[in-house]
């Protein structure tokens, strides 16, 4: 594209404040074709001391004002004819964090207990994804959304220590409508590329849980888990767990473990990211030009501050 047929502004509403300026031109060339007329009549050399006016004519520099004004509006309507392109950023996949908050994560098999360990992980969850949006979701006996995605990790951080089994009203271990109410923060946002990790020591409603992961998955959403606790303590189905990751597509870690799996799932980018077409986007946007006007403007401005022009 020509650098003529793409010129344009952008900021076209600015060029109205020339029509100021034209009027004002207007009207000076009008009032000087009618004083001018006597210049038919007198000798050019005599009409200057024949007028009635007292004193020296204005001699303020009045193309200068006009070039001034002219260049300003200019400038400030945005004139642009070359395009900047620069890489496209995007932000790591979104992240929604379920967790269980049924009684058995009160049990001590593991220091304090199941339910601070679990907080210990989200905070570290919170810590890896850097400029990504964050969800949570507690559930025991129903689900409750704690924060939308968010990208305000810290908010989300201060409110994790409030976070006890015994706090939900319903008493319980379905894990369904967590997944469910994930899926449904996920939809509203339109999130493409997502992970769900859930941090549980099992749940009671497995043929739902199960399909609840797989309609995640089906929408492009892994579902991975964390087991919380260890066999000294009231045990964990860690089966049951590993099926849950694998309908929805995704990792299953020990608590032991946990660590590792959040390291690999922030460093892992999403398919939608992977693929080399995303990583070679780029934006493109038009330079604005106007920053050109302004050495001469600013050189005509320092003429009409020369004493005796204003």
């Amino acid at each position: 594209m020509s650098a003529l047929a793409a010129f344009h502004f952008l900021y076209p509403a600015w060029l109205l404040a020339l029509v100021p300026l034209w009027a004002l031109i207007a009207w000076a060339a009008l009032r000087r074709a009618r004083d001018g007329n006597w210049s038919h009549v007198i000798d050019p050399d005599l009409l200057p001391a024949m007028r009635l006016e007292s004193g020296r004519r204005d001699n303020a520099p009045w193309w200068v004002f006009a070039a001034v004004w002219t260049l300003a509006s200019v400038a400030l309507a945005g004139p642009t004819w070359h395009r900047d392109q620069s890489p496209a950023f995007r932000s790591p996949h979104d992240w929604i964090v379920v967790l269980d908050l049924s009684p058995s994560m009160d049990a001590r098999d593991v220091t304090p207990n199941r339910t601070t360990r679990a907080r210990y992980l989200i905070d570290d969850i919170l810590s890896s994804v850097h400029d990504a949006r964050v969800g949570l979701i507690v559930f025991a006996g129903d689900a409750h959304a704690v924060t939308p995605l968010t990208s305000d990790v810290e908010n989300v951080r201060a409110l994790l220590q409030p976070l006890t089994p015994g706090l939900l009203p319903v008493p319980g271990d379905a894990l369904a409508p967590a997944l469910d109410e994930a899926n449904t923060l996920l939809r509203a946002v339109a999130s493409r590329d997502a992970e769900v990790v859930v941090l549980t020591d099992g749940f009671a409603d497995p043929s739902q849980a199960l399909r609840s992961a797989a309609a995640l998955r089906a929408q492009g959403t892994s579902v991975n888990v964390i087991g919380i606790g260890t066999a000294a303590g009231a045990g964990i189905p860690t089966d049951l767990l590993q099926k849950l990751a694998a309908a929805g597509h995704g990792e299953y870690a020990s608590l032991s473990d946990a660590r590792q799996l959040i390291a690999l799932l922030q460093q892992q980018p999403s398919g939608e990211l992977a693929s080399d077409k995303m990583q070679d986007l780029k934006l493109e946007t038009w330079r604005n030009e106007g920053i050109w006007f302004l050495l001469p403007l600013a050189l005509l401005a320092t003429m009409i501050a020369r004493r005796g022009w204003v």
